[in-house]
């Protein structure tokens, strides 16, 4: 996990918020790029451990409005596993 004083910390939280609440509709990469009108590659460098993949406003108020959720639904805390804490 990273430091939360890291400015990367951001998309890390958004990243593995974005994939819990994808998988939990049951969506796949490939859908949500095709629903939201992206690329699966920039689906997936998003949602990646690895990488910090930096993206717009606007794309995070595509995700919600596809995926049907309250954009701050994205900056919920998660645990050290990366799952929402409760």
């Amino acid at each position: 996990m990273i430091n939360k004083k890291d400015e990367n910390y951001v998309y890390y939280l958004v990243a593995k918020n974005l994939k819990n609440i994808r998988k939990s509709k049951n969506i796949t990469q490939s859908k949500l790029a095709e629903l939201c009108n992206y690329s699966e590659g920039f689906i997936m460098n998003i949602e990646s451990e690895k990488y910090y993949q930096t993206f717009s406003l606007g794309t995070l108020w595509n995700f919600a409005d596809v995926l049907k959720v309250d954009i701050r639904d994205f900056f919920k805390p998660i645990d050290e596993n990366g799952k929402n804490i409760e």
